[in-house]
């Protein structure tokens, strides 16, 4: 059993959403065409010169560790020492957050998830990366290159971090048929009313919208992000019927690993680490994926495009994307590592050869059945030529929802 500390708690906290221009068809694997989005003239460092001495980094807490909060995980010191670039490190709790201070210029490089990237591509925040200056680059899983939310017209604006899927998980003990779709978590006469949990964000309506796409086909749901007024309305109708059985709605991942060990939840959408803790507490606990796919993120280091340490932010790029720094924070927070040595380093270092096998590091076939958070706008992210309600509306809607 790893290690690892999930710190993702309350990460998609309501955000507001930055008008794009129509981006193409994409599948659960998160790979565009591009389609019509345009990205702001912001230019792209060309040649690396010397370290200017430090780097200022926001990232989600878990991401670059400096041995503060647990003097056994440190990846920041390691990195200061071989860079000579001092780092100072800012924790955020939301990409909301992320995106405001990035806007201000004061630090270099952010880590951004899904629901973030485009605004700060659109915005003209974050700049092009010029692969060939990291000399990682070319380790880092193919299916994570090149996808509709880090990268536009085959421009990479970064760096992998980590990524997972959002997962069906039971209790065998007492949900002794085991669950083979994510349908059996929106049946409004479950057997398990009161005990099923549900992730607490407005991000979550893609999930109902992912159910929608095998169920309702008539609806012609190609993308859980990408829902206009029609293909929006079922899903909150399905959520709302949901409420009715669901017992908890969930963002710290520390109360439903408690709650699943109690008993309180039976059923529910999870992560890996919180079935992996459960499991090590000698709990009953299991989980899939279902065949229609799943949820999930997937994570990207990106620099300012007012950066004034663009050396040192490339050198941290370089550094987070590397066997070593990758491995020391996808072990330590909990998810699949982007690096495909990064496995070889969590075996040897952490003496955990069954990590990268839980976390389906390399199965590509796996990562392809998974929808990665994006923020849905009104132009709609799968290529058609109507109005897709925007994320503030799915806000909106879920306060609504949960009542």
């Amino acid at each position: 059993m790893q290690k690892s500390h999930r710190m993702r708690a309350g990460a998609l906290a309501a955000v507001g959403v930055l008008a794009l221009s129509a981006c193409g068809s994409s599948d659960s694997s998160g790979s565009s065409s591009s389609g019509g989005f345009e990205a702001p003239d912001v230019p792209m460092v060309k040649s690396l010169g010397e370290n200017e001495g430090s780097v200022s980094i926001l990232a989600w807490p878990g991401y670059a560790e400096d041995g503060s909060n647990d003097p056994a995980y440190d990846w920041v010191t390691p990195f200061e020492q071989e860079t000579g670039c001092e780092a100072t490190v800012k924790y955020f709790g939301s990409s909301d957050e992320a995106l405001n201070l990035m806007k201000t210029g004061d630090y270099d490089v952010v880590s951004a998830s899904g629901d973030a990237t485009l605004r700060l591509i659109a915005g003209g925040y974050v700049q092009p990366v010029n692969t060939d200056l990291l000399e990682n680059y070319g380790d880092i899983q193919s299916f994570l290159k090149d996808t509709d939310y880090n990268s536009v017209d085959g421009q990479m604006y970064g760096m992998p971090q980590g990524w997972g899927a959002n997962l069906l998980t039971w209790n065998p003990d007492v949900v002794t048929t085991a669950p083979t779709s994510w349908a059996d978590m929106f049946d409004a006469d479950s057997p398990y009313a009161g005990k099923i949990s549900a992730y607490d964000s407005p991000i979550y309506i893609a999930d109902a919208a992912l159910v929608l796409m095998q169920t309702k086909p008539e609806l012609e749901i190609t993308n859980p992000y990408a829902l206009d007024q029609d293909q929006f309305d079922a899903a909150v109708s399905l959520l709302k019927t949901q409420r009715k059985v669901v017992g908890e709605y969930w963002s710290d991942y520390a109360a439903q690993q408690q709650a699943f060990e109690k008993g309180d939840d039976v059923l529910g959408t999870s992560w890996q680490v919180i079935v992996n803790l459960v499991d090590a507490d000698k709990k009953p606990i299991q989980s899939i994926v279902p065949e229609e796919g799943a949820t999930g993120w997937s994570d990207t280091w990106m620099i300012n495009a007012k950066s004034e340490h663009p050396n040192c932010a490339y050198a941290w790029l370089d550094y987070i994307g590397g066997p070593e720094g990758n491995a020391a924070s996808a072990y330590y927070f909990g998810e699949a590592p982007a690096n495909a040595k990064a496995c070889d380093t969590i075996a040897t270092v952490d003496d955990d050869a069954t990590f990268c096998d839980t976390f389906h590091a390399s199965d590509e076939a796996y990562a392809k059945k998974i929808w990665y958070w994006t923020t849905p706008i009104s132009d709609c992210l799968d290529g058609r030529d109507t109005e897709c309600v925007p994320y503030s509306e799915w806000a909106k809607a879920w306060t609504e929802i949960k009542g």
